[in-house]
């Protein structure tokens, strides 16, 4: 069981990740292009990352944001998914 700080740390990483690829998860549930349940299992395959601190690092770093999904992230086939 994780506990509540690192799923917030996993909810804020996907929700922004999905964000920098232009996919609104909370648009997305509203408009049937996704189960609210598929959000929470994309935050918990997040947990599961090993490489959140990469992650994390790119997307609130000073740098360009990633402007694909990268490779690593759990989560590819879903936001791939929802992007198109």
């Amino acid at each position: 069981m994780y506990d509540s700080k690192t799923l917030r740390r996993h909810a804020d990483l996907f929700v922004t990740m999905a964000e920098t690829q232009g996919v609104d998860l909370e648009e997305a549930v509203l408009r049937a292009k996704i189960q609210p349940d598929e959000v929470a299992e994309g935050v918990l395959r997040c947990t599961g990352c090993t490489r959140a601190d990469e992650c994390e690092a790119a997307l609130k770093g000073a740098g360009p944001k990633p402007d694909q999904v990268p490779s690593y992230c759990r989560n590819t086939e879903l936001l791939n998914e929802l992007k198109g």
